[in-house]
Formats: structure tokens, C-alpha cells, sequence
């Protein structure tokens, strides 16, 4: 018997969401499938029955499962099924995992796994935001403990105007594309790429955005109460209030005094503190009372207490900042004599290393997925290797962290990327992080402005980017420009900003505490743009404008437009034509569905010798125009000329000298190349040659009236008021 099924609906910028559960998956602890169009997604929610001894943290995993039958298709791997995450699954896990992790209890140590599936996909509304809103309805009816709910929108600006959740149509015209979660009270998290908006619209944006999951939550609170299950109860792991009392007592003043060393390094400030904790954890650790554990998790605590306290208290970081201040800046380009660009980019103790490689329109990814999106030619890829932060551990390749920095940096990019027609080169950039203390992402947008304006790329404008903090308590509260690794750890928000000097091009905000209000964002928004054109100029100093050339051993793209029903003439059968131009002219060439012809090569004399081939693969013959073509065919009443690639013409005996000829063989034999003038083209297409009209020097109007076919009067060969044989037309070379 079929379980019954609860269904709630809610109309959101007038769209459907329409959640369903109670039929499937009865063993999780909370699922959901939701429903916008024809796109829909499976959320399941489950808990453990026991904590995972021996860790500090709460395990949470969230996992998006892309699957390709939600479009009707196969997948495109060998094995045509479902393999590793996709670029855009892992940032969907991203973005779904951020809004809901905060909201779960700090002291629980249970494990709680969210996976999310796609249903359907109808190539018109995203699933990324419909995954938020099924994961959090399904966490809030579930028996797992979760201060939700969380709703989600998206947000797009097209035509002038704010668009929430626009469909993949209207986002192709969108100059912002903005994911927003929060609470009622709150927003959460924010993903947002944008070509140059400024920052009045991001913030009407964000406060549509919040407005418009208000019926989200409503619904989401609704289901809860009439179908949600009673919540699990957890054993906390909380390190005593009287341990951390003690702690501070104790702690608070050294701390405050290793805090007041100014221009400390990460290292030694680390140093000092675990100096000091071993000293602690002798004094106050016994068999009887409180733990080295424990001692040590009293005094992390008491650490973040100090920090903060001295941060709102008295304005001062860690490192002696106050909150508006940024750490020295330095630049440099062409650090790698080979690669096509690059670019160094050091901000206090974060260094990035940014290379840039042009590629041709056929080094484009291929994307296998679920979004209309069928390729791209610019990619961003992050590296983050354990020695930036002086540590060791396996590599074990990227890690979601690395896809997810690459993917802003890249989205960053983007806006100020030229256009293919104007700059036909597939672009990689990859970003190698050789020290880490703080916002490594934005260091990458600053290194990849470096290594393409290094590279010779015609960008837009120049991008940089900032990480902004927050230390709040109550009403009271701190906004922090370019935050350090301590401030993100110990801090409340992790806001990174990026764009040119007329607006941003990408935004990303998480937030750690349950939201921040729009006046926060404010002030955020308006440090990090004075943050901006700081760095930007610092950029500049380095690096004026983007270098006018390519340097020698990039390859040059130039590119031929054809008629597409000639692409076929160019490829030829299975592939034979093109390889051949390509080994003969050391060239690589590339063929567009609009007839677009894309020519690499490494020398002007292999590119012109490419693009002549090509251009004579897809010439039409003309009436008047000359041709130095092979004879390919001789019959008793003329020869017939190869002028053009597969296109002959008929050069009639009359036609064939200045004087009459008795045999064809005299004049024209297989294999000679003769100079010709094209006099007819028939609706057939069948073209009529003169040889005499060059030797003779006719135009083309006296050509057509003296090729009659050899049945004009006079002598077949021409006029007779010629005398001798005149010398051979240029060109024209007989064996």
C-alpha cells in the first residue's frame, strides 16, 4: 500500500516550490523532494545514534549527487555512469552546506550526513538553490537537532531591473547572478558573480533576496510543527564554565601580553601561545580534575574571548592593525621566463603565484552536466599546498576548498575576460599559493589580474579583491578589512569582495553566527571598495596596463569566416583535408559551428600559408577573375582546368591560344598549369575558361563576347588582326 504523501506549495516572485514527502525514503531521518517547473530535487537528512569519540569539531557532510537522467541523458565518461563530482556538484555541495551549517548545536558530536539528489532537470530553472530549501525542509521535519529554517533565492538584474530566481534564459542577459540564504531574522550566505555592479544595486539585491525567502521559512516552520518528528537528544561536549573561568583568570593577562608584541609572524605568535599552553596544562591538568584536553579547550576558548575583547574593545588585531588597515602590498610579473604570463601577488604573509596559458577555441572544457552550459574557455584552478602554512600532509589532489576558491576567482575573472571574436583563445589560469595567512582566494584574483595583463590579454579593467571580518557581541560589533588566518578562525564572517573601480565583478559571504543585518553589509561593502583601490593602484604601479603583444612564443590566433556549408570542404573525408593543412603548414586550425575558422600557429609564414588554403578550399569562382589552375582532363574539343580545390572548367580548343590550334596536346597536356580567365558559369554551375583572354590581355567584357563556344565566325582561335604568336601570359608554365 502506497504511504500517504504531505504536500505544501509556496509562490515565491510568482513561482511554484512545491515540497512533497512521506512516499519515499521513510528510513532517513528527514526527506523531502522539491518541485520549481519541471527541475526537481531529493533531500534526505540523517543522524548517527552515537558521537564520534576523539574529535574536537561537528562532523557534518553534505553531498550533492548530480545525475545525468534528470535531463534524459547518458552520462559522457567511458564507464557511462556517474562518476567523481563535477566541478558544479562539488560547488553545489559548497553552497548548500553553508547556510546550514551554523545552525547546528557547536557542542554535538554526532554525525550528520545531507544528500541531495537530482530528480529532474527541465534546462530552465537552476537546481542549486532548490537543493538549500530541500535540505533545510527536510533537516526541520527530521529528529535531527537544527536551529533552521534556512530559505534560499537567487537574484539576477536584467533590463535594469532585480529578477528573483530568474531561469537560465534570463540569467544569460543578467549582469548578476546572486545566491542568498538566511533565516528569518538574518541573511547567512551569499555567492554572487556580477559584471560590475555597484554597490547600491548588490545591496538592494541582498534585501530582495531576504525578503523574498521570507514565505520559504513561513512554510518551512509550517511543516514542522504539523508533520515535523521530536528531536534527538545528543550528549554535549562542552569544556566546563568553571574550567574556562578558571582559564581566564589565569590566561587573560598573558595573553593579552603576548597579544601586545607588534609585527608578529603567524609562526611565532602560534609559538608563543603554545609556549604558553604548555605551561598551562602543567598548572591546571591533573588525574583528578580537568584533563590536558580539556585545559587545552578552556583556553582556545579564553584565546578567542581575549582576541576579540581587544578587538572591539580596543580596536587593535592581532598584529596590531586597527580595522581599516591593510598589510603591505608587493607585485611582480613575468616570473616564469616560459609560461605565456604571470603573475606574484604578496600581501603580509599571503603569497600567491598566478601562471596563465593561451590555448586554442579546441582547449575549451567540455562540460558534462546538467546546465545548458556546454563549455567554457576561461578556467580558474587553485592550488593549496600544505608548505604554505608550514605543515605537511599527502596530496591528495584538489580538495572541495580548492574547487570552491577557484571557481570564485575564475567567476571574478570573467566579467573583464574578451570576448572570443575579439580574443579567440581558450585561457587557464592557475593560482599556486606559496604562503598562506588569510584570504588566499583574494590574492588570487589580484595574481590573475597580474598574469593576464602580463600575458598581453585586452581585459576590460583590472580586478581585485579583499576579505572582510566581523567580531559582534550583542549590539556591538567590528567590521575588519583584510582579515589574517586568526581573524577568520576566531572571527564571525568571512565576506570577500572583488571588482574593478566601477563596481563588482564577485562576492561571497559566510557567516559563522545566525546572520548579520544589511547595515553590516553596508559597511562592509564600503570598506572593502576603498580596500579595492588601494590594492588596484598598487596593481597599476606594478603593471600599467596590459601588455600590448604576445610574447614571442604564444601562438597567434588569427581566424577566417566561411559559409558553413563549406566547413565540410575544409574537414574533408574523415578529417583527411584538414590534417593534411595541418602538417603542411605546421598549424593547428579549429572550426566553429558558425563557420568560424580559428588558425594557431607560431610563424606568420605558416599562418598565411594555412589561411590560403582555406580560403581557396571555400572560393567561388567568378566571371572575370584569373586563375592559375592544372590541367586535369584533355578531350578533342579542349582541356579541362582544376582552377579552384574540386572546381574544373572547360578551356575550349578556340579558347586555348592566340592563333589556331589543331591539337589540344600542343597546348595543354595533364598535368600543365596554365593561366585562365573564368568567361561563363552556367546554372549548373559549369564554368567556361579562356586562355587566349590572358594571353591577349582582354577584360573580362571582351572575353565573354570572344568566347562564343568556336562557332563565331572567323578563325577558331581569335582575332586575325594579331600577327605572330605572342609571349605566354604570366603564369603560365608548361612542362
Amino acid at each position: 500500500m502506497k504511504p500517504e504523501s504531505k504536500t505544501y506549495s509556496v509562490n515565491v516572485a510568482g513561482k511554484a516550490l512545491t515540497f512533497e514527502t512521506g512516499t519515499i525514503a521513510g528510513q532517513a531521518g528527514g526527506a523531502m523532494t522539491l518541485r520549481m517547473g519541471d527541475s526537481m530535487v531529493f533531500a534526505a537528512a540523517t543522524m548517527s545514534d552515537e558521537p564520534r569519540e576523539g574529535i574536537d569539531f561537528f562532523p557534518l557532510t553534505v553531498d550533492y549527487e548530480e545525475r545525468m537522467y534528470a535531463g534524459g541523458r547518458i552520462p559522457g565518461s567511458f564507464f557511462r555512469r556517474e562518476g567523481r563530482p563535477t566541478e558544479d556538484a562539488i560547488l553545489t555541495a559548497r553552497l548548500t552546506d553553508r547556510p546550514l551549517r551554523p545552525l547546528f548545536p557547536k557542542d554535538m558530536r554526532n554525525d550528520v550526513q545531507v544528500i541531495v539528489y537530482s530528480f529532474s532537470s527541465d534546462g530552465v530553472h537552476p537546481l542549486d538553490i532548490l537543493c538549500i530549501n530541500a535540505a533545510s525542509a527536510a533537516l526541520m521535519i527530521s529528529d535531527i537537532p537544527w536551529g533552521g529554517p534556512v530559505g534560499a533565492v537567487r537574484v539576477g538584474y536584467v533590463d535594469g531591473q532585480l529578477v528573483v530566481n530568474p531561469t537560465y534564459e534570463e540569467l544569460g542577459n543578467s549582469t548578476l547572478d546572486l545566491r542568498l540564504a538566511g533565516t528569518r531574522d538574518a541573511v547567512l550566505m551569499v555567492e554572487s558573480g556580477a559584471y560590475e555592479v555597484p554597490e547600491a544595486i548588490m545591496i538592494q539585491a541582498l534585501e530582495l533576496g531576504h525578503q523574498a525567502i521570507q514565505p520559504i521559512i513561513a512554510l518551512q516552520e509550517q511543516m514542522a510543527q504539523e508533520i515535523g518528528k521530536p528531536k534527538r537528544f545528543y550528549p554535549p561536549f562542552t569544556t566546563p564554565e568553571e574550567l574556562v573561568e578558571m582559564v581566564y583568570q589565569r590566561a587573560a593577562g598573558e595573553l593579552d601580553r603576548i597579544l601586545e608584541t607588534q609585527n608578529q609572524s603567524k609562526h611565532t605568535l602560534d609559538a608563543a601561545v603554545k609556549e604558553f599552553q604548555t605551561i598551562l596544562v602543567s598548572e591546571l591538568a591533573t588525574e583528578e580534575g580537568p584533563g590536558r584536553a580539556e585545559v587545552i579547550d578552556a583556553l582556545s576558548t579564553v584565546y578567542k574571548r581575549v582576541v576579540r575583547q581587544r578587538i572591539l574593545e580596543k580596536g587593535i588585531r592581532p598584529d596590531g592593525r586597527n580595522t581599516t588597515e591593510i598589510r603591505p602590498i608587493w607585485c611582480d610579473v613575468n616570473f616564469s621566463p616560459r609560461a605565456h604570463g604571470s603573475g606574484l601577488f604578496s600581501r603580509g604573509e599571503t603569497q600567491v603565484l598566478t601562471l596563465a596559458t593561451l590555448g586554442t577555441p579546441r582547449d575549451a572544457q567540455e562540460l558534462d552536466n546538467l546546465t545548458p552550459v556546454e563549455a567554457k574557455r576561461y578556467m580558474h584552478h587553485y592550488n593549496f599546498p600544505p608548505f604554505s602554512t608550514g605543515e605537511t600532509r599527502p596530496l591528495r589532489g584538489a580538495s572541495r576548498r580548492d574547487v570552491g576558491h577557484g571557481a570564485l576567482a575564475e567567476r571574478a575573472l570573467l566579467p573583464v575576460i574578451p570576448p572570443e571574436s575579439e580574443f579567440p583563445y581558450t585561457l587557464r589560469l592557475v593560482s599556486e599559493v606559496l604562503s598562506s595567512n588569510g584570504s588566499t582566494s583574494m590574492a588570487s584574483v589580484c595574481g590573475s589580474t597580474l598574469a593576464l595583463m602580463d600575458t598581453g590579454v585586452p581585459i576590460k579593467a583590472p580586478v581585485a579583491g579583499i576579505a572582510m571580518g566581523l567580531i559582534k557581541e550583542g549590539d556591538k560589533y567590528a567590521v575588519l578589512t583584510d582579515i589574517q588566518g586568526i581573524e577568520d578562525h576566531l572571527g564571525d564572517m568571512d565576506f570577500k569582495v572583488a571588482g574593478t573601480r566601477k563596481g563588482i565583478t564577485a562576492l561571497q559571504m559566510d557567516i559563522k553566527i545566525r546572520g548579520i543585518s544589511t547595515e553590516i553589509m553596508t559597511q562592509a561593502l564600503e570598506q572593502a571598495r576603498d580596500a579595492r583601490m588601494f590594492i588596484l593602484d598598487k596593481i597599476l604601479e606594478t603593471i600599467p596596463a596590459p601588455r600590448p603583444d604576445l610574447k614571442s612564443f604564444v601562438p597567434r590566433i588569427t581566424t577566417v569566416q566561411i559559409p558553413v556549408e563549406k566547413i565540410g570542404l575544409i574537414i574533408g573525408p574523415g578529417g583527411k583535408m584538414i590534417r593534411s593543412i595541418q602538417e603542411e603548414t605546421h598549424t593547428q586550425i579549429d572550426i566553429g559551428e558558425d563557420g568560424t575558422v580559428f588558425i594557431s600557429a607560431t610563424d606568420g609564414e605558416g599562418e598565411r600559408r594555412a589561411r590560403e588554403k582555406i580560403l581557396s578550399l571555400t572560393e567561388e569562382a567568378r566571371v572575370g577573375q584569373i586563375y592559375t589552375g592544372r590541367v586535369v582532363r584533355v578531350t578533342d574539343f579542349g582541356a579541362f582546368v582544376e582552377i579552384l580545390p574540386n572546381q574544373d572548367g572547360l578551356v575550349h580548343i578556340s579558347q586555348l591560344d592566340t592563333s589556331r590550334v589543331n591539337r589540344v596536346e600542343d597546348i595543354a597536356r595533364v598535368g600543365d598549369e596554365i593561366t585562365v580567365m573564368v568567361t561563363a558559369i552556367d546554372s549548373d554551375g559549369k564554368i567556361r575558361l579562356s586562355r587566349q583572354a590572358v594571353l591577349e590581355g582582354w577584360t573580362a567584357e571582351e572575353a565573354i563576347a570572344n568566347d562564343q563556344g568556336g562557332r563565331r565566325g572567323g578563325r577558331p582561335g581569335g582575332s586575325s588582326n594579331r600577327g605572330g604568336r605572342p609571349d605566354r601570359g604570366r603564369g603560365d608554365r608548361r612542362s
